[in-house]
């Protein structure tokens, strides 16, 4: 998990420093050259890069055609699992009041269990329900990507939210969007949440581990799980120059009693674990202002 430096005002500038550093396109291991402050090692690892991302998109052409077959076979083998049943919003909880968002994609949505309660939005809201009365809301759905996830926000009716939690990524790793276009996306839903919606947390909840996902052959395995990685870095660095959010790494076994049928999606167990993680780094972020809504207890 990594804490947010407060040095950009906005996403949009913090999107246009991380663009001069070239942050939707660095390679994992090379997440920290804009960290660098000495001149010659910034060319040194600039050269590293490039050198890097030539090998990347080479051998990534010279294994198209069999990573086309395998994805194909991956689709048509895999499972595909519905969106759990149960009510996507509700207040639940004593305390004060605590609006929050869960926003994206199949993972945001569930897939994986039978019940929003034993979902990512059910087990976080129970995790935080001790301590406050949460007026909660999942905008979600099974592949979504981050321009489709913006598209629901813009049509959305106005709103407050305290928290804003995501969980966007996956579709458009698999579906080959370009880490700069993404990040772009990714910082025009951060504005919309801030200006929109009144949004003062956002938690941006990392791709997840795709190079361990038991689903996926080698070397697509190997491929996608590359770009997982990629998405990462670049989230990461947005993060770091957005005052509102925050990048949380989620950490759970990838064995299969943590993971859904289809070995793709999370399992109860899994989703518990990232909720509570998650739980965490709210009750972190509220702890560090004057919660507003102290009061606001009875009616919403």
């Amino acid at each position: 998990m990594m804490k947010v430096n407060h040095g950009y005002e906005t996403p949009k500038q913090a999107l246009e420093t991380n663009s001069k550093a070239r942050c939707g396109v660095l390679h994992p291991p090379l997440c920290g050259i804009v960290r660098l402050t000495n001149f010659n090692s910034l060319r040194f690892w600039n050269l590293s890069l490039t050198i890097n991302k030539m090998r990347y998109k080479f051998a990534a052409i010279a294994l198209a055609p069999f990573l086309i077959m395998q994805a194909l076979y991956v689709r048509c083998v895999t499972p595909k699992l519905p969106e759990p049943s149960g009510k996507r919003s509700g207040v639940d909880g004593s305390g004060p009041l605590l609006r929050l968002l869960i926003l994206g994609d199949s993972a945001a949505a569930g897939v994986g269990v039978s019940t929003q309660g034993q979902s990512l939005s059910g087990q976080l809201v129970n995790a935080l329900g001790a301590e406050f009365k949460v007026s909660w809301k999942l905008i979600a759905q099974a592949g979504h990507k981050a321009k489709d996830v913006l598209r629901e926000l813009t049509m959305a009716s106005p709103e407050s939210f305290d928290i804003v939690v995501t969980s966007i990524g996956v579709n458009d790793v698999t579906h080959g969007t370009m880490t700069k276009r993404w990040i772009n996306q990714l910082g025009q839903m951060v504005e919309l949440l801030q200006s929109k919606f009144h949004s003062r947390h956002i938690i941006l909840s990392c791709v997840p581990p795709m190079h361990l996902f038991p689903a996926l052959p080698q070397p697509l395995r190997f491929y996608i799980g590359s770009r997982a990685k990629q998405f990462n870095s670049a989230l990461n660095l947005f993060a770091d120059g957005c005052k509102a959010c925050e990048f949380v790494t989620i950490n759970f076994p990838m064995e299969a009693a943590y993971m859904a049928d289809d070995g793709f999606h999370p399992g109860a167990l899994a989703y518990k674990i990232w909720a509570n993680q998650l739980a965490v780094v709210i009750r972190s972020r509220l702890a560090e202002e004057e919660f507003p809504n102290k009061n606001e207890k009875n009616i919403i």
